[in-house]
């Protein structure tokens, strides 16, 4: 198959830390777990689980198999600027069931990276928490203002950052290689 180049509309959208950040509260039977690096693979295992049939699994490959989320989360555990109080799951007796890291930039801003919450688990508030859980460790460590970027068609990430006060600054076009469709056979 011959890959064809595609374009993924995606917003920057950006926070000032200023202002008062709502609560980080779980539900009932959910809990915190702050970072530690010996859940770098479990991190991988949730981002896999959360984004592997969703849009941002074409716009970003590495999301598409457990490999490939386990070297996002080497890659983003090694970079200069890793922010571990900005870096949470979210678990059940039953296991992990959301995920959020954070860096930190040349500038000192946040950036946030990946909130993923496992399918089963949507609704439920989850990507909220995980999401002012990020922006309190940020605002810990004095970031001043945090941005993050997210796919145009996430329709209901965009409602959930705009909720807590993001903003669009600025809007890009990423340009993705997707394979060909298989040609459709002709039957008899």
């Amino acid at each position: 198959m011959t890959p064809r180049l595609s374009y993924f509309k995606r917003y920057r959208m950006e926070l000032d830390l200023g202002g008062p950040l709502p609560d980080a509260a779980l539900p009932d039977g959910f809990r915190w777990a702050a970072w530690e690096h010996d859940l770098v693979w479990v991190h991988a295992d949730v981002k896999f689980a959360s984004f592997r049939d969703e849009v941002d699994s074409q716009v970003f490959p590495s999301f598409q198999t457990l490999a490939g989320c386990q070297g996002l989360m080497r890659a983003i555990r090694d970079k200069p600027g890793f922010c571990p109080p900005a870096t949470w799951l979210v678990t059940t007796p039953d296991g992990p069931v959301g995920t959020v890291q954070g860096i930190r930039d040349a500038q000192g801003f946040g950036a946030i990276q990946n909130i993923g919450v496992v399918p089963h688990c949507r609704g439920l508030g989850l990507g909220f928490s995980l999401l002012v859980r990020s922006l309190i460790g940020f605002r810990h460590v004095g970031a001043k203002r945090v941005y993050l970027e997210v796919t145009a068609q996430n329709a209901a990430a965009i409602r959930l950052y705009r909720s807590v006060g993001f903003r669009c600054t600025k809007t890009i076009y990423k340009a993705v290689e997707l394979p060909e469709p298989a040609p459709v056979g002709m039957g008899i």
